[in-house]
């Protein structure tokens, strides 16, 4: 009996680190240098913990697919965003905390459609979206 408590202790600390080990810090994020970005739908997903979005872009730099994540479902439901607002083909403009480093890339914190739905959290409190960004 003492083994399989001893072996039940193991699995659940080895559960719960990896749960912490997947949560991770939004330091990446310039949440104080907003910028918006326009693009095609790839790929939209709103889920938790993070809602995922991939935008077809052509700027300077020329035409790709960029990759961002945003708030949980609840917290972009709580913002204003409602099931089927965006789909896979539809022209959107994101507001971003852009990556420190520079890359393509952002945490989405406002969007709208070209429909004029607009859904987000971008009040311009940079310390208030990253603790959103943070405790999702």
């Amino acid at each position: 009996m003492h083994m399989l408590t001893r072996a039940l202790t193991v699995a659940a600390v080895v559960a719960w680190g990896a749960s912490v080990a997947a949560h991770h810090s939004a330091a990446q994020f310039d949440f104080g240098k907003p910028v918006q970005v326009s693009g095609v739908v790839k790929k939209f997903q709103a889920i938790n913990p993070h809602m995922r979005l991939v935008l077809e872009v052509t700027d300077a730099k020329g035409k790709r697919d960029i990759e961002f994540e945003g708030h949980s479902t609840n917290n972009m439901y709580r913002a204003g965003y409602r099931n089927r607002m965006i789909s896979v083909g539809d022209k959107i403009t994101v507001t971003i905390a852009p990556l420190r480093d520079g890359s393509d890339g952002g945490y989405v914190t406002a969007a709208e459609t070209a429909k004029g739905q607009r859904f987000g959290m971008g009040g311009g409190n940079a310390a208030a979206e990253r603790t959103r960004a943070e405790t999702r």
